[in-house]
Protein backbone atom coordinates (compact mmCIF):
# COMPACT_ATOMS: atom_id res chain seq x y z
CA UNK A 1 0.00 0.00 0.00
CA UNK A 2 0.89 3.69 -0.87
CA UNK A 3 -0.13 6.68 0.17
CA UNK A 4 0.19 10.26 -1.19
CA UNK A 5 -1.19 13.55 -0.78
CA UNK A 6 -3.09 15.96 -3.56
CA UNK A 7 -0.09 16.84 -4.96
CA UNK A 8 1.32 13.01 -5.61
CA UNK A 9 3.55 12.97 -3.04
CA UNK A 10 4.48 10.36 -1.16
CA UNK A 11 3.06 10.15 2.37
CA UNK A 12 3.34 6.06 3.72
CA UNK A 13 4.79 3.18 1.92
CA UNK A 14 4.22 -0.30 4.26
CA UNK A 15 6.53 -2.64 4.65
CA UNK A 16 5.58 -4.79 1.80
CA UNK A 17 5.60 -1.52 -0.71
CA UNK A 18 8.60 -0.81 0.59
CA UNK A 19 9.86 -4.48 -0.66
CA UNK A 20 7.95 -4.40 -4.06
CA UNK A 21 9.87 -0.97 -4.76
CA UNK A 22 13.28 -1.67 -3.58
CA UNK A 23 12.56 2.15 -1.18
CA UNK A 24 12.33 2.69 2.06
CA UNK A 25 9.68 4.99 3.89
CA UNK A 26 12.30 7.35 4.56
CA UNK A 27 13.71 7.24 1.28
CA UNK A 28 10.34 7.68 -0.54
CA UNK A 29 8.46 10.64 1.67
CA UNK A 30 8.36 13.25 -0.24
CA UNK A 31 9.15 12.22 -3.31
CA UNK A 32 7.11 12.21 -6.60
CA UNK A 33 4.87 9.26 -7.20
CA UNK A 34 6.80 8.60 -10.38
CA UNK A 35 10.10 7.80 -9.03
CA UNK A 36 8.99 5.48 -6.60
CA UNK A 37 6.24 3.55 -8.25
CA UNK A 38 7.58 2.87 -11.84
CA UNK A 39 5.11 1.14 -14.05
CA UNK A 40 4.94 -0.24 -17.52
CA UNK A 41 3.13 -1.79 -20.09
CA UNK A 42 4.49 -5.58 -20.53
CA UNK A 43 3.48 -5.14 -23.98
CA UNK A 44 5.05 -2.46 -25.18
CA UNK A 45 7.31 -0.76 -22.30
CA UNK A 46 5.44 2.48 -22.35
CA UNK A 47 5.20 4.33 -18.68
CA UNK A 48 1.28 3.96 -17.66
CA UNK A 49 -0.12 6.83 -16.67
CA UNK A 50 0.23 8.48 -13.12
CA UNK A 51 -2.65 6.45 -11.38
CA UNK A 52 -2.66 9.46 -8.77
CA UNK A 53 -3.63 11.77 -11.68
CA UNK A 54 -6.07 9.42 -12.95
CA UNK A 55 -7.84 8.88 -9.69
CA UNK A 56 -8.00 12.50 -8.57
CA UNK A 57 -9.68 13.57 -11.94
CA UNK A 58 -12.31 10.99 -11.99
CA UNK A 59 -12.82 11.24 -8.44
CA UNK A 60 -13.18 7.24 -8.40
CA UNK A 61 -11.46 3.88 -7.91
CA UNK A 62 -9.52 2.82 -10.63
CA UNK A 63 -7.92 -0.34 -11.50
CA UNK A 64 -4.78 -0.74 -12.77
CA UNK A 65 -4.33 -2.31 -16.67
CA UNK A 66 -3.59 -5.72 -17.21
CA UNK A 67 -0.04 -6.80 -18.03
CA UNK A 68 1.32 -4.03 -15.75
CA UNK A 69 5.03 -4.36 -14.74
CA UNK A 70 6.16 -2.96 -11.54
CA UNK A 71 10.29 -1.68 -12.30
CA UNK A 72 11.88 -2.03 -8.56
CA UNK A 73 15.10 0.39 -7.49
CA UNK A 74 17.15 -2.62 -8.07
CA UNK A 75 15.61 -3.66 -11.71
CA UNK A 76 14.21 -6.36 -10.71
CA UNK A 77 10.59 -6.54 -12.41
CA UNK A 78 7.22 -7.99 -11.54
CA UNK A 79 3.72 -8.52 -12.12
CA UNK A 80 0.85 -6.31 -10.16
CA UNK A 81 -2.90 -6.14 -10.18
CA UNK A 82 -4.92 -3.80 -8.40
CA UNK A 83 -6.55 -0.33 -7.47
CA UNK A 84 -6.22 3.02 -6.11
CA UNK A 85 -8.46 5.11 -4.69
CA UNK A 86 -9.49 8.64 -3.60
CA UNK A 87 -9.33 9.17 0.39
CA UNK A 88 -12.16 11.80 1.62
CA UNK A 89 -12.58 13.71 4.53
CA UNK A 90 -15.71 14.16 6.19
CA UNK A 91 -16.81 17.21 3.65
CA UNK A 92 -16.24 14.75 1.22
CA UNK A 93 -13.39 16.61 -0.01
CA UNK A 94 -10.19 14.80 -1.47
CA UNK A 95 -7.16 14.92 0.98
CA UNK A 96 -5.07 12.07 -0.58
CA UNK A 97 -4.73 8.90 -2.59
CA UNK A 98 -3.99 5.36 -1.84
CA UNK A 99 -2.71 2.88 -4.47
CA UNK A 100 -2.79 -0.83 -3.30
CA UNK A 101 -1.34 -3.30 -5.34
CA UNK A 102 -0.29 -7.16 -5.11
CA UNK A 103 2.85 -9.55 -6.91
CA UNK A 104 0.93 -11.51 -9.22
CA UNK A 105 4.14 -12.64 -10.93
CA UNK A 106 3.49 -16.18 -10.12
CA UNK A 107 0.21 -16.38 -10.70
CA UNK A 108 0.91 -14.65 -14.12
CA UNK A 109 3.45 -17.29 -15.05
CA UNK A 110 1.14 -20.51 -13.73
CA UNK A 111 -1.36 -18.77 -16.49
CA UNK A 112 1.43 -18.76 -19.26
CA UNK A 113 2.09 -22.02 -18.17
CA UNK A 114 -1.63 -23.63 -18.35
CA UNK A 115 -2.04 -21.90 -21.67
CA UNK A 116 1.30 -23.26 -23.22
CA UNK A 117 -0.07 -26.52 -21.87
CA UNK A 118 -3.29 -25.82 -23.79
CA UNK A 119 -1.36 -24.80 -26.68
CA UNK A 120 0.87 -28.39 -27.00
CA UNK A 121 -2.06 -30.33 -26.49
CA UNK A 122 -3.65 -28.60 -29.52
CA UNK A 123 -0.55 -29.60 -31.36
CA UNK A 124 -0.58 -33.39 -30.20
CA UNK A 125 -4.26 -34.00 -31.20
CA UNK A 126 -3.19 -31.95 -34.57
CA UNK A 127 0.30 -33.61 -35.07
CA UNK A 128 -2.07 -37.11 -34.59
CA UNK A 129 -3.91 -36.79 -37.38
CA UNK A 130 -0.96 -35.37 -39.30
CA UNK A 131 1.38 -38.45 -38.93
CA UNK A 132 -1.17 -40.73 -39.36
CA UNK A 133 -2.00 -39.21 -42.86
CA UNK A 134 0.87 -38.06 -43.82
CA UNK A 135 2.79 -41.55 -43.23
CA UNK A 136 0.44 -43.22 -45.38
CA UNK A 137 1.00 -41.40 -48.04
CA UNK A 138 4.46 -41.89 -47.67
CA UNK A 139 3.94 -45.40 -47.34
CA UNK A 140 2.69 -45.34 -50.63
CA UNK A 141 5.67 -44.02 -51.98
CA UNK A 142 8.21 -45.69 -50.32
CA UNK A 143 6.02 -48.93 -51.17
CA UNK A 144 6.42 -47.95 -55.08
CA UNK A 145 9.73 -47.08 -54.84
CA UNK A 146 10.66 -50.26 -53.29
CA UNK A 147 9.37 -51.93 -56.46
CA UNK A 148 10.86 -49.80 -58.74
CA UNK A 149 13.89 -50.39 -56.75
CA UNK A 150 13.75 -54.72 -57.38
CA UNK A 151 12.96 -54.03 -60.79
CA UNK A 152 15.80 -51.96 -62.29
CA UNK A 153 19.44 -52.78 -62.03
CA UNK A 154 21.45 -52.40 -58.58
CA UNK A 155 24.60 -50.76 -60.38
CA UNK A 156 22.60 -48.47 -62.64
CA UNK A 157 21.49 -44.91 -61.77
CA UNK A 158 17.76 -45.31 -61.23
CA UNK A 159 18.67 -47.99 -58.24
CA UNK A 160 20.52 -44.78 -56.76
CA UNK A 161 18.76 -42.15 -57.30
CA UNK A 162 15.89 -44.59 -55.72
CA UNK A 163 17.82 -45.55 -52.97
CA UNK A 164 18.39 -41.60 -51.92
CA UNK A 165 14.52 -41.26 -52.33
CA UNK A 166 14.08 -44.04 -50.16
CA UNK A 167 16.24 -42.88 -47.30
CA UNK A 168 14.70 -39.02 -47.71
CA UNK A 169 11.54 -40.66 -46.73
CA UNK A 170 12.73 -42.17 -43.96
CA UNK A 171 13.93 -39.24 -42.57
CA UNK A 172 10.35 -37.61 -42.94
CA UNK A 173 8.85 -40.14 -41.30
CA UNK A 174 11.86 -39.39 -38.57
CA UNK A 175 10.78 -35.84 -38.63
CA UNK A 176 6.77 -36.77 -37.85
CA UNK A 177 7.86 -38.81 -34.97
CA UNK A 178 9.96 -35.75 -33.29
CA UNK A 179 6.40 -34.03 -33.34
CA UNK A 180 4.64 -36.75 -32.27
CA UNK A 181 7.63 -37.74 -29.42
CA UNK A 182 7.12 -34.26 -27.91
CA UNK A 183 3.55 -33.47 -28.16
CA UNK A 184 2.35 -37.04 -27.32
CA UNK A 185 5.05 -38.19 -25.06
CA UNK A 186 5.24 -40.99 -27.47
CA UNK A 187 5.92 -44.48 -25.87
CA UNK A 188 9.05 -46.24 -27.63
CA UNK A 189 8.37 -48.27 -29.92
CA UNK A 190 11.58 -50.52 -29.20
CA UNK A 191 13.58 -53.24 -31.19
CA UNK A 192 17.13 -54.36 -30.81
CA UNK A 193 19.28 -51.52 -31.97
CA UNK A 194 22.66 -51.30 -33.10
CA UNK A 195 23.70 -48.04 -31.01
CA UNK A 196 27.62 -47.94 -32.95
CA UNK A 197 25.65 -47.26 -36.05
CA UNK A 198 23.05 -44.78 -34.65
CA UNK A 199 25.58 -42.72 -33.73
CA UNK A 200 27.45 -42.78 -36.39
CA UNK A 201 24.83 -42.66 -38.67
CA UNK A 202 23.34 -39.36 -36.55
CA UNK A 203 25.94 -37.50 -35.98
CA UNK A 204 27.45 -37.38 -39.44
CA UNK A 205 23.87 -35.88 -40.73
CA UNK A 206 23.23 -33.55 -37.90
CA UNK A 207 27.20 -32.15 -38.47
CA UNK A 208 27.29 -32.13 -42.35
CA UNK A 209 27.44 -28.51 -43.64
CA UNK A 210 29.02 -27.14 -40.35
CA UNK A 211 32.00 -25.77 -38.88
CA UNK A 212 32.41 -28.37 -36.02
CA UNK A 213 33.63 -31.97 -36.47
CA UNK A 214 33.50 -34.77 -34.24
CA UNK A 215 35.33 -37.61 -32.37
CA UNK A 216 33.76 -40.82 -31.89
CA UNK A 217 35.11 -43.64 -30.07
CA UNK A 218 32.97 -46.72 -29.85
CA UNK A 219 34.03 -49.76 -27.58
CA UNK A 220 34.83 -52.72 -30.07
CA UNK A 221 32.33 -54.81 -27.75
CA UNK A 222 29.21 -52.14 -27.34
CA UNK A 223 26.26 -53.55 -26.15
CA UNK A 224 22.87 -53.69 -28.46
CA UNK A 225 20.31 -51.75 -26.43
CA UNK A 226 16.48 -52.31 -26.67
CA UNK A 227 15.35 -48.46 -28.03
CA UNK A 228 13.10 -46.50 -30.45
CA UNK A 229 15.97 -45.85 -33.25
CA UNK A 230 14.26 -42.81 -34.24
CA UNK A 231 13.52 -41.22 -30.28
CA UNK A 232 17.24 -42.34 -29.93
CA UNK A 233 18.36 -40.64 -33.02
CA UNK A 234 16.36 -37.34 -31.83
CA UNK A 235 17.96 -37.60 -28.31
CA UNK A 236 21.84 -37.81 -30.19
CA UNK A 237 20.85 -35.09 -33.26
CA UNK A 238 19.94 -32.28 -30.36
CA UNK A 239 22.74 -32.54 -28.03
CA UNK A 240 25.09 -32.04 -31.12
CA UNK A 241 22.98 -29.31 -32.35
CA UNK A 242 23.37 -27.90 -28.92
CA UNK A 243 26.78 -28.95 -28.95
CA UNK A 244 27.70 -27.32 -32.35
CA UNK A 245 25.66 -23.95 -31.95
CA UNK A 246 28.09 -23.89 -28.23
CA UNK A 247 31.25 -23.76 -30.35
CA UNK A 248 30.39 -20.30 -32.87
CA UNK A 249 34.18 -20.96 -34.57
CA UNK A 250 33.77 -24.31 -34.45
CA UNK A 251 35.66 -26.96 -32.54
CA UNK A 252 35.36 -31.19 -31.65
CA UNK A 253 32.82 -32.53 -30.26
CA UNK A 254 33.83 -36.02 -28.71
CA UNK A 255 31.43 -38.73 -28.55
CA UNK A 256 32.36 -41.73 -26.65
CA UNK A 257 30.08 -45.10 -26.36
CA UNK A 258 31.02 -47.65 -23.48
CA UNK A 259 29.96 -50.76 -21.32
CA UNK A 260 28.87 -49.49 -18.15
CA UNK A 261 27.48 -52.16 -15.19
CA UNK A 262 25.74 -50.15 -12.50
CA UNK A 263 25.77 -52.55 -9.29
CA UNK A 264 24.30 -51.95 -5.90
CA UNK A 265 27.07 -49.55 -4.40
CA UNK A 266 26.77 -47.11 -7.36
CA UNK A 267 24.03 -45.07 -5.49
CA UNK A 268 24.70 -42.17 -7.01
CA UNK A 269 23.14 -43.06 -9.73
CA UNK A 270 19.12 -43.51 -9.43
CA UNK A 271 18.60 -46.34 -11.69
CA UNK A 272 18.77 -49.76 -10.58
CA UNK A 273 21.44 -52.35 -10.78
CA UNK A 274 22.47 -53.81 -14.43
CA UNK A 275 24.03 -53.89 -17.57
CA UNK A 276 23.84 -50.48 -19.19
CA UNK A 277 25.73 -48.43 -22.20
CA UNK A 278 27.44 -45.04 -21.30
CA UNK A 279 27.60 -42.37 -23.87
CA UNK A 280 29.18 -39.37 -23.10
CA UNK A 281 28.71 -36.28 -25.43
CA UNK A 282 31.79 -33.51 -24.97
CA UNK A 283 32.07 -29.63 -26.36
CA UNK A 284 34.49 -27.57 -26.50
CA UNK A 285 31.80 -23.97 -26.19
CA UNK A 286 31.31 -21.75 -23.85
CA UNK A 287 29.37 -23.86 -20.99
CA UNK A 288 26.49 -23.47 -19.35
CA UNK A 289 26.59 -21.28 -16.18
CA UNK A 290 26.56 -23.46 -12.60
CA UNK A 291 23.08 -21.30 -11.64
CA UNK A 292 21.00 -22.53 -14.35
CA UNK A 293 22.41 -26.16 -15.03
CA UNK A 294 19.61 -27.50 -12.51
CA UNK A 295 16.97 -25.76 -15.06
CA UNK A 296 18.12 -26.73 -18.68
CA UNK A 297 15.54 -30.19 -19.14
CA UNK A 298 12.85 -28.08 -17.99
CA UNK A 299 10.36 -27.48 -20.82
CA UNK A 300 10.06 -23.81 -21.85
CA UNK A 301 13.61 -23.09 -19.95
CA UNK A 302 16.13 -21.37 -22.74
CA UNK A 303 18.96 -19.05 -23.53
CA UNK A 304 18.87 -18.71 -27.26
CA UNK A 305 17.02 -15.91 -28.72
CA UNK A 306 15.16 -17.74 -30.70
CA UNK A 307 15.18 -21.38 -28.37
CA UNK A 308 11.49 -22.45 -28.13
CA UNK A 309 13.19 -24.62 -24.81
CA UNK A 310 11.35 -28.00 -25.72
CA UNK A 311 14.65 -29.70 -27.35
CA UNK A 312 16.38 -30.67 -23.67
CA UNK A 313 12.80 -31.40 -22.29
CA UNK A 314 12.51 -33.62 -25.38
CA UNK A 315 15.68 -35.14 -24.55
CA UNK A 316 14.74 -35.98 -20.79
CA UNK A 317 11.53 -37.27 -21.27
CA UNK A 318 12.67 -39.92 -24.35
CA UNK A 319 15.82 -41.18 -21.73
CA UNK A 320 13.30 -41.66 -18.98
CA UNK A 321 11.01 -43.31 -21.84
CA UNK A 322 13.67 -45.95 -22.17
CA UNK A 323 14.39 -46.38 -18.37
CA UNK A 324 17.52 -44.29 -18.54
CA UNK A 325 18.97 -41.61 -16.95
CA UNK A 326 20.77 -38.72 -18.35
CA UNK A 327 23.30 -35.76 -16.18
CA UNK A 328 25.04 -32.67 -17.25
CA UNK A 329 28.70 -31.28 -16.33
CA UNK A 330 29.78 -27.79 -17.50
CA UNK A 331 31.22 -24.49 -16.08
CA UNK A 332 31.16 -21.56 -17.84
CA UNK A 333 33.84 -21.17 -20.52
CA UNK A 334 35.03 -24.56 -20.29
CA UNK A 335 32.57 -26.80 -22.32
CA UNK A 336 29.77 -29.03 -21.34
CA UNK A 337 29.40 -32.88 -20.95
CA UNK A 338 26.38 -34.73 -21.29
CA UNK A 339 26.24 -38.13 -19.95
CA UNK A 340 23.99 -40.54 -20.72
CA UNK A 341 22.73 -44.04 -19.20
CA UNK A 342 20.40 -46.85 -21.14
CA UNK A 343 20.11 -50.49 -20.70
CA UNK A 344 22.11 -52.62 -22.80
CA UNK A 345 20.90 -56.34 -23.72
CA UNK A 346 22.59 -59.53 -24.86
CA UNK A 347 19.39 -60.08 -26.84
CA UNK A 348 20.27 -60.36 -30.73
CA UNK A 349 18.30 -58.40 -32.86
CA UNK A 350 15.93 -60.82 -34.87
CA UNK A 351 16.31 -60.63 -38.63
CA UNK A 352 13.39 -58.16 -38.98
CA UNK A 353 15.49 -55.92 -36.86
CA UNK A 354 19.12 -56.43 -38.62
CA UNK A 355 19.11 -53.00 -40.61
CA UNK A 356 20.13 -54.38 -43.50
CA UNK A 357 18.50 -54.49 -47.44
CA UNK A 358 18.74 -58.32 -47.59
CA UNK A 359 15.09 -59.60 -49.70
CA UNK A 360 13.12 -62.51 -47.69
CA UNK A 361 10.82 -64.15 -50.12
CA UNK A 362 8.22 -66.61 -49.10
CA UNK A 363 4.88 -68.15 -49.12
CA UNK A 364 1.42 -68.01 -47.72
CA UNK A 365 -1.85 -66.00 -47.47
CA UNK A 366 -1.87 -63.41 -46.22
CA UNK A 367 -4.73 -60.92 -45.35
CA UNK A 368 -4.08 -57.13 -45.43
CA UNK A 369 -6.73 -54.65 -43.57
CA UNK A 370 -6.36 -50.89 -44.55
CA UNK A 371 -8.46 -48.06 -45.14
CA UNK A 372 -6.53 -46.39 -47.77
CA UNK A 373 -6.66 -47.86 -51.50
CA UNK A 374 -3.03 -46.56 -52.41
CA UNK A 375 -1.88 -48.39 -49.73
CA UNK A 376 -3.69 -51.75 -50.34
CA UNK A 377 -2.69 -51.31 -53.95
CA UNK A 378 1.31 -51.21 -53.03
CA UNK A 379 1.43 -53.49 -50.25
CA UNK A 380 -0.72 -56.05 -52.47
CA UNK A 381 1.89 -55.67 -55.57
CA UNK A 382 4.71 -55.90 -52.78
CA UNK A 383 3.53 -59.19 -51.05
CA UNK A 384 2.79 -60.44 -54.34
CA UNK A 385 5.98 -59.69 -55.66
CA UNK A 386 7.46 -61.44 -52.41
CA UNK A 387 5.30 -65.10 -53.32
CA UNK A 388 2.73 -64.36 -50.81
CA UNK A 389 -0.79 -65.00 -51.91
CA UNK A 390 -3.32 -61.84 -50.34
CA UNK A 391 -6.81 -60.58 -49.87
CA UNK A 392 -7.52 -57.52 -49.48
CA UNK A 393 -10.02 -55.80 -46.65
CA UNK A 394 -11.00 -52.01 -45.88
CA UNK A 395 -12.44 -52.91 -42.37
CA UNK A 396 -12.56 -54.59 -39.05
CA UNK A 397 -16.07 -56.50 -39.91
CA UNK A 398 -15.03 -57.20 -43.96
CA UNK A 399 -11.98 -58.41 -41.79
CA UNK A 400 -13.50 -60.79 -39.22
CA UNK A 401 -15.92 -62.50 -42.09
CA UNK A 402 -12.67 -63.07 -44.66
CA UNK A 403 -10.78 -64.69 -41.91
CA UNK A 404 -13.76 -67.18 -40.74
CA UNK A 405 -14.68 -67.61 -44.31
CA UNK A 406 -10.83 -68.77 -44.58
CA UNK A 407 -10.98 -70.93 -41.71
CA UNK A 408 -14.40 -72.78 -42.41
CA UNK A 409 -13.02 -73.46 -45.70
CA UNK A 410 -9.79 -74.89 -44.42
CA UNK A 411 -7.53 -72.44 -46.27
CA UNK A 412 -6.67 -70.04 -43.22
CA UNK A 413 -4.61 -67.35 -43.57
CA UNK A 414 -1.07 -67.44 -42.23
CA UNK A 415 -0.82 -64.61 -41.35
CA UNK A 416 -2.32 -61.08 -41.13
CA UNK A 417 -1.26 -57.28 -41.37
CA UNK A 418 -4.09 -55.05 -39.76
CA UNK A 419 -4.07 -51.08 -39.76
CA UNK A 420 -4.16 -49.73 -36.10
CA UNK A 421 -6.48 -46.97 -37.14
CA UNK A 422 -9.19 -46.67 -39.42
CA UNK A 423 -11.44 -43.45 -39.59
CA UNK A 424 -15.32 -44.36 -38.49
CA UNK A 425 -15.09 -47.96 -37.95
CA UNK A 426 -13.38 -50.82 -35.95
CA UNK A 427 -9.44 -50.95 -35.93
CA UNK A 428 -6.83 -53.32 -35.31
CA UNK A 429 -6.74 -53.68 -31.13
CA UNK A 430 -10.85 -54.47 -31.71
CA UNK A 431 -10.52 -56.53 -35.08
CA UNK A 432 -7.67 -58.58 -33.79
CA UNK A 433 -9.56 -59.49 -30.83
CA UNK A 434 -12.23 -61.00 -33.15
CA UNK A 435 -9.28 -62.94 -34.71
CA UNK A 436 -8.48 -64.42 -32.14
CA UNK A 437 -11.33 -66.08 -30.67
CA UNK A 438 -11.87 -67.26 -34.29
CA UNK A 439 -8.12 -68.47 -34.40
CA UNK A 440 -6.25 -68.56 -31.03
CA UNK A 441 -3.20 -69.26 -33.01
CA UNK A 442 -3.25 -66.32 -35.72
CA UNK A 443 -0.59 -64.59 -36.49
CA UNK A 444 -1.22 -60.59 -36.72
CA UNK A 445 1.24 -57.82 -37.54
CA UNK A 446 0.11 -54.29 -36.39
CA UNK A 447 0.65 -51.24 -38.98
CA UNK A 448 0.28 -47.68 -37.92
CA UNK A 449 1.33 -44.48 -39.39
CA UNK A 450 1.08 -43.39 -36.22
CA UNK A 451 3.62 -44.83 -33.21
CA UNK A 452 2.35 -42.45 -29.87
CA UNK A 453 -0.74 -45.12 -29.43
CA UNK A 454 0.22 -47.42 -26.80
CA UNK A 455 -0.20 -50.52 -28.73
CA UNK A 456 2.81 -49.75 -31.49
CA UNK A 457 4.81 -49.53 -27.86
CA UNK A 458 3.68 -53.06 -26.60
CA UNK A 459 2.02 -54.55 -29.48
CA UNK A 460 2.54 -58.05 -27.41
CA UNK A 461 0.91 -57.37 -24.53
CA UNK A 462 -1.83 -56.78 -26.71
CA UNK A 463 -1.81 -60.06 -28.88
CA UNK A 464 -0.02 -59.16 -32.11
CA UNK A 465 2.99 -61.22 -32.67
CA UNK A 466 5.22 -57.92 -34.42
CA UNK A 467 4.36 -54.15 -35.19
CA UNK A 468 5.36 -52.37 -38.31
CA UNK A 469 5.75 -48.73 -38.67
CA UNK A 470 4.44 -46.67 -41.44
CA UNK A 471 6.14 -46.00 -43.86
CA UNK A 472 7.95 -49.25 -44.02
CA UNK A 473 10.34 -50.38 -46.51
CA UNK A 474 9.81 -53.73 -48.80
CA UNK A 475 12.66 -55.79 -46.69
CA UNK A 476 11.52 -54.52 -43.52
CA UNK A 477 8.04 -56.14 -44.28
CA UNK A 478 9.55 -59.21 -45.78
CA UNK A 479 11.91 -59.78 -42.75
CA UNK A 480 8.80 -59.16 -40.35
CA UNK A 481 6.80 -61.86 -42.05
CA UNK A 482 9.49 -64.27 -42.96
CA UNK A 483 10.22 -64.27 -38.85
CA UNK A 484 7.03 -64.76 -37.54
CA UNK A 485 5.90 -67.51 -40.14
CA UNK A 486 9.47 -69.17 -39.50
CA UNK A 487 8.61 -69.26 -35.93
CA UNK A 488 5.12 -71.00 -36.40
CA UNK A 489 6.69 -73.48 -38.87
CA UNK A 490 9.46 -74.23 -36.22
Amino acid sequence: MITTDTNGKILLLNKVAQQMTGWSQNEAFGQPLEEIFHIVSEKNRVRHENPVEKVLRTRQIIALENHTILIRKDGVERFIADSGAPIFNIKSEIIGVVLVFRDVTEKQKMEEELAKVERLQSIGILAGGIAHDFNNILTALIGNISLAKMYSQSDSKVYEKLTVSENAIIKAKDLTQQLLTFSKGGAPVRKVVSLAELLHDSISFTLRGSKSKFNLLVAEDLRMIEADSGQINQVISNLVINADQAMFTGGTITIKAENYDIADKDVFLPLPPGIYVKITITDEGVGIPREILPQIFDPYFTTKHDGSGLGLASVYSIINHHDGFISVDSKAGTGTTFTIYLPGTIQKPTQAQLQNNTLLKGSGKILVMDDDQEIRAVVNEVLITLGYSVVLTVNGNQTIDTYREAMDSDHPFDAAILDLTIPGGMGGKETLGHLLEIDPQAKVIVCSGYSGDPVMANYQDYGFAAVVTKPYRLHELSQILDDILSEEQA
